[in-house]
């Protein structure tokens, strides 16, 4: 979850707002890896126009008529950790990962008491992965970077565990990251959620054999760096997602962002990558089952 400079205005003009138009829809289905339906729904309200009384099911059934048919739900507190396993129960295009976000950590009163929620919700079936966990130096700042680094070393140990992917969020603390990984030992499959570094450190992660996951901010055009660092990456170490609600595709940015604006995204990956709309899905595709699956 990465909310960017000017959040507030922005959190405003999605609550005013209104969702952007369906896309064009792509050639194979594909998923989006990371999505908060839980904010989407209450800031936001209901993509696509579909039934009131079930948002979600409005959700996740616009977004397969574009050819997004599976959706991975996050939490990042013990309360939407639990509404996201709790969903994934429910819905069975949706699967969920749990974590304390890196904001979170030091907000809590008793860490230790909440990771322990958050281990007992990991062992439940249909929560795939623990995130989105992971350090943030934007929005914390020295004073609560113990706080983050403890709970992240938690939630590897608990990844590592449960033998779930590992989602990680990671605001310019790109070496902090690698480090930690380092001391613990990385879990088999670890993702890096909203991937927000440049060529050099894409290159590092994909060496390492990470997955790097990138959301509607690879379209905006002060992207550059980001695009040179997606252009780099092999094709099957790509995953996309939404963030939903935040960081919406061009040309909708600012709008609220949903699964459905998936395609936006992947059109703009293939463009970057040179890749083959259809190759690009097939790649996609297979790796969230790989790294999430099987639904």
């Amino acid at each position: 979850m990465t909310e960017p400079t000017g959040s507030r205005r922005q959190r405003a003009a999605r609550r005013a707002g209104e969702f952007p138009p369906l896309p064009e829809p792509l050639p194979s289905p594909v998923l989006d890896s990371h999505t908060h339906l839980d904010i989407t729904v209450s800031e936001a309200g209901v993509p696509g126009g579909g039934p009131a009384d079930d948002p979600v099911a409005a959700a996740v059934a616009v977004a397969a008529g574009v050819g997004v048919d599976r959706l991975v739900q996050v939490g990042v507190d013990v309360g939407s950790s639990r509404w996201s396993a709790d969903t994934a129960d429910r819905y069975p295009a949706v699967l969920a990962t749990v974590a304390l976000h890196p904001n979170e950590a030091p907000r809590l009163a008793d860490l230790d008491e909440a990771l322990r929620e958050i281990e007992a919700l990991a062992a439940r079936d249909r929560v795939r992965g623990i995130g989105e966990t992971g350090m943030d130096f934007f929005r914390t700042g020295d004073e609560g970077r113990a706080a983050q680094e403890e709970s992240f070393r938690a939630h590897i140990a608990i990844a590592k565990r449960y033998g779930k992917a590992l989602v990680i969020h990671d605001r310019e603390a790109h070496a902090e990251v690698l480090r930690i990984l380092d001391d613990e030992g990385a879990p088999d499959t670890v993702v890096l959620h909203c991937f927000s570094g440049d060529a050099e450190f894409a290159a590092e992660c994909a060496r390492r054999g990470y997955l790097l996951s990138f959301a509607g901010t690879v379209t905006f055009a002060s992207a550059g760096a980001l695009r040179e660092a997606a252009a780099l990456t092999p094709i099957d170490q790509i995953l996309v997602e939404t963030d939903a609600p935040y960081l919406t595709p061009m040309p909708h940015r600012g709008r609220p962002n949903a699964s459905y604006l998936i395609p936006l995204t992947v059109r703009s990956l293939a463009a970057t990558t040179g890749a083959d709309l259809d190759q690009l899905c097939a790649a996609v595709s297979a790796t969230g089952d790989r790294v999430f699956g099987p639904w």
